[in-house]
């Protein structure tokens, strides 16, 4: 074939060479698809086969003892097994037929594998589930502390002999939420920033109290039977002269009625029921005196 220019010939080889190309892919994509079909053929063969080997077995095993059902049933068992793996590599073969398939047609094509997020959700469950933990933990905690009660220590000696310094209490700080102090509780009130009382209820709101020169307590003209004074008093303060509590006004004292400061000094005074935190209830340690407060 005669060519008019240089330019004309270039274009032709390059048409040819194009061409030859494109019938090579072709054909190499032909012969993948052929090797396939054959491939396909020889396992539906091979499917059938086990299929019709399986039944005539068990047609077998139906004249046969117990023993050999039993052995018969098993080798159909295998067989049904391998039929399932053959049914399974197929269909990988075929996905992955499918995935070469598309790497032929584009060049470009790439495998992206798809992330797994299983683990990741999980671990994402376990830590909000952990948060919530805590934070159930810590209203609980605060719930306790702030409404049921809380651990104390005696610092001092104004309640001996029924409590010494050191003593760790339990005060029930919930019940005084639905009823009233009852005289001869041992209360905590605050006296000052970050400083609490431990003393004992004498005196209930509306009673007038006296404590005469020679220590007897006298409320409302009658003396006051009770065991709990470590001495006779000698200082009455200003219990010294009659005086009458108010409306939800306690008086109380320690135990240790010459060693206390109490209700009989002015800096003390009287207890409102809104600034009692709790009722001691019970001695936690030293074990030796553990148990309920009396």
């Amino acid at each position: 074939m005669a060519f008019d220019s240089e330019d004309k010939r270039n274009d032709f080889a390059a048409w040819a060479e194009e061409m030859s190309y494109e019938e090579e892919k072709e054909m190499k994509k032909k012969e993948k698809q052929q090797k396939k079909e054959a491939k396909k053929a020889e396992k539906a063969a091979k499917k059938k086969k086990n299929k019709d080997s399986a039944e005539t077995e068990e047609s077998e095993a139906k004249s046969e003892e117990t023993s050999s059902e039993d052995v018969s049933a098993e080798e159909v068992k295998t067989e049904s097994e391998d039929a399932s793996k053959e049914e399974t590599k197929e269909a990988s073969d075929e996905e992955s037929a499918k995935d070469e398939a598309e790497e032929d047609n584009n060049p470009d094509y790439k495998k992206v594998k798809k992330p797994k997020k299983s683990q990741e959700v999980n671990i994402v469950k376990e830590l909000l589930s952990l948060i919530i933990y805590i934070g159930i933990v810590i209203i609980l905690c605060y719930c306790i502390i702030e409404y049921v009660g809380q651990r104390t220590t005696v610092n001092g000696r104004s309640m001996e002999n029924t409590l010494q310094d050191g003593d760790n209490l339990w005060i029930d700080k919930f019940t005084y939420h639905f009823k009233d102090p009852k005289r001869f509780d041992v209360i905590v009130f605050p006296y000052e920033d970050d400083v609490y009382y431990i003393k004992r209820v004498i005196g209930l709101p509306g009673e007038t109290i006296q404590i005469l020169k020679d220590g007897a307590i006298v409320i409302d003209g009658k003396v006051l039977v009770e065991s709990y004074g470590k001495e006779v008093i000698m200082d009455s303060g200003t219990a010294s002269e009659p005086l009458t509590l108010g409306e939800d006004e306690y008086f109380v004292m320690g135990d240790n009625r010459n060693d206390s400061r109490d209700s009989r000094w002015a800096d003390v005074g009287n207890i409102n029921k809104s600034d009692i935190i709790g009722k001691a209830v019970f001695r936690l340690t030293p074990f030796s005196k553990f148990g309920k407060i009396d």
